[in-house]
């Protein structure tokens, strides 16, 4: 997600606000913000969840709803987002 660099600062306390729902949201797994190094109006959510329909049970929430509408808004460009499947995991080896 690329922020108006004036506007980095609102959505953390967005993120701040909402992480803890988040990450206690039935099926999430884990929850990490990331930064762009060098850029810092550009961030990432990585989430691990259980399954497809625990993710897409927290797209269709109140939760979702409430922190994206306060997200959107504070972007410069327009956000991507992207799921993904585990292919190897070299950490159980």
């Amino acid at each position: 997600m690329t922020f108006q660099s004036d506007k980095v600062d609102e959505f953390l306390s967005v993120f701040d606000a909402s992480k803890l729902a988040i990450r206690n949201f039935p099926g999430n797994h884990g929850l990490k913000l990331l930064r762009t190094e060098g850029k810092t109006n550009q961030l990432s959510t990585y989430s691990l969840w259980e399954s497809e329909d625990c993710l897409n049970e927290y797209r269709h929430s109140a939760l979702f709803e409430e922190t994206w509408a306060k997200t959107k808004v504070l972007f410069s460009d327009k956000p991507v987002a992207f799921s993904t499947v585990v292919v190897r995991d070299l950490n159980n080896l």
